[in-house]
């Protein structure tokens, strides 16, 4: 875990020495983390914001010679991608695979309940919404899934928030990325990056507390 720590506050180092160890594989590697992230359900802790960020401002660096459209693209695919994958796990597992001896030490339940009352509580629109925040996105396709919400009108709102997400995240690092300022923090830029992107998770979190007690 603390290497993960590390890989993701450290990110901008870490992509450079991928880009500069594999070249074009890198293209490919990034890929898999942005699909893992979401199609794996199991993994949500893996970058995916903060790394779109950094592949796209070394892209806006002529040294490394990397094309942005192709970033887009396959963070675009990537992404939706896991997204549908994630969704048929739902549908074909279901809340099985959450009590199963091996999985269920990554699948926090506290994880899936806060996804599932954010689905319930923001209908469809939270197929879109949860696409910008960590962890939840992860789990928001399952739960659709397990709901018996048809995939048609999952990919409605999925497809949308997708290009968004990577129209958003990459164009703030191609464009602000190499901004001194930036560069000389970006581990900050990248915790601030995070902690805005929870910020309405949180903010859920506490309505539903508040609701509760209430009640």
């Amino acid at each position: 875990m603390g290497q993960l720590i590390d890989f993701v506050l450290h990110i901008d180092s870490h992509m450079v020495s991928i880009v500069n160890t594999f070249g074009g594989w890198s293209y490919g590697i990034l890929f898999l983390i942005i699909f893992i992230e979401t199609g794996a359900v199991i993994l949500p802790f893996l970058p995916g914001d903060s790394l779109l960020f950094a592949a796209a401002a070394l892209a806006a660096n002529p040294d490394y010679h990397l094309s942005i459209s192709l970033f887009a693209i396959i963070f675009l695919l990537a992404s939706l991608g896991g997204d549908s994958t994630n969704f048929f796990i739902g549908r074909r597992a279901g809340i099985a695979i959450t009590h199963h001896p091996f999985f269920s030490r990554f699948i926090k339940k506290e994880n899936l309940a806060s996804a599932r009352k954010f689905f319930e509580r923001h209908g469809k629109v939270a197929i879109f919404l949860a696409r910008f925040m960590p962890i939840i996105r992860t789990f928001v396709p399952f739960v659709a899934a397990t709901s018996d919400y048809d995939y048609r009108s999952f990919l409605r709102y999925n497809i949308p928030a997708g290009i968004c997400w990577v129209l958003l995240c990459c164009g703030g690092g191609y464009f602000f990325g190499n901004i001194g300022f930036v560069k000389a923090h970006f581990s900050l830029v990248v915790l601030g990056i995070i902690i805005v992107s929870m910020i309405p998770a949180f903010v859920g979190l506490l309505k539903s507390r508040t609701q509760v007690s209430k009640d």
